[in-house]
């Protein structure tokens, strides 16, 4: 009986073949060579792209501006079950991924690794993500981020591979699929061409250390409520004051922190 060939995968201008070889040992033939690049490792690549699919992370997909590269952890498995993870050393509860299965795991995917691409390990314990890490990260070849599960990752390997450990909050999840996705689509926005006016990357909350103003839009009245009239003015300048008395309001309001670097800078 003959087979029939596997579908293609469509990855923006790249067509990538499915095939029973882990991802981290095809070719180099579907890489773009000046795309910054997300790899991704990741009991999950299926999860991949999702939402960065859409919208405009989506078309940046598409025009090759970004390229997306996931390596199926499940493939470093050990024995017929390809077991991921084992009980932690010291009893306890849960689950951790062993040091060699996630060990082989990175160093295959480094390999594919072109130029300055930080190892980031999403974890709640790293260091908190910030708009100024999305600029260091979008600036630099791409990244390489390791998604966990259970109950961690054997630390010998963060050791090992001197990874970057990031935290995107003071809270747990199941897996390190969404963070990584919400760090990718922080960077990626900031790639030259994604955004379709670059003031916007400007003029946002925490790029200059202060959270943004408020935006309106029409109508004019909605609910009884108007928009500020100095906004319909035509005067750009008290325009510009306005919106920066708003951002160092809400700023001292809501993000005291914030604000207290802000005043020290």
């Amino acid at each position: 009986m003959t087979q029939k060939p596997a579908p293609s995968k469509s990855l923006g201008r790249k067509s990538v073949q499915v095939s029973a070889k882990p991802q981290e040992l095809m070719t180099d033939e579907v890489s773009l060579a000046r795309a910054w690049t997300a790899q991704v490792i990741t009991l999950f690549p299926d999860a991949f792209p999702g939402l960065l699919g859409t919208s405009l992370t989506g078309k940046a997909l598409k025009d090759g501006i970004w390229q997306l590269q996931t390596t199926d952890l499940r493939r470093f498995g050990e024995g017929r079950h390809r077991n991921v993870d084992d009980t932690p050393a010291g009893g306890g509860a849960g689950m951790v991924l062993r040091a060699d299965v996630v060990g082989n795991a990175i160093a295959a995917t480094r390999r594919r690794a072109k130029g300055r691409m930080p190892l980031i390990y999403l974890s709640p314990r790293g260091l908190p993500f910030t708009q100024a890490m999305a600029q260091q990260f979008a600036a630099q070849d791409g990244v390489t981020l390791l998604c966990g599960r259970f109950e961690g990752v054997d630390e010998r390997v963060l050791e090992h591979f001197e990874v970057i450990e990031v935290s995107m909050g003071d809270y747990v999840l199941t897996g390190g699929e969404l963070p990584a996705m919400t760090l990718i689509d922080a960077c990626v926005r900031l790639l030259p061409g994604v955004l379709g006016n670059a003031d916007s990357a400007v003029e946002e909350s925490h790029s200059n250390g202060l959270l943004e103003h408020p935006q309106y839009t029409r109508p004019a009245e909605w609910e009884g409520r108007s928009i500020p009239a100095v906004l319909t003015s035509g005067d750009h300048k008290k325009v510009a004051e306005w919106r920066r008395e708003q951002s160092e309001k809400l700023t001292q309001d809501r993000r005291p922190d914030l604000w207290q670097k802000h005043e020290d800078s």
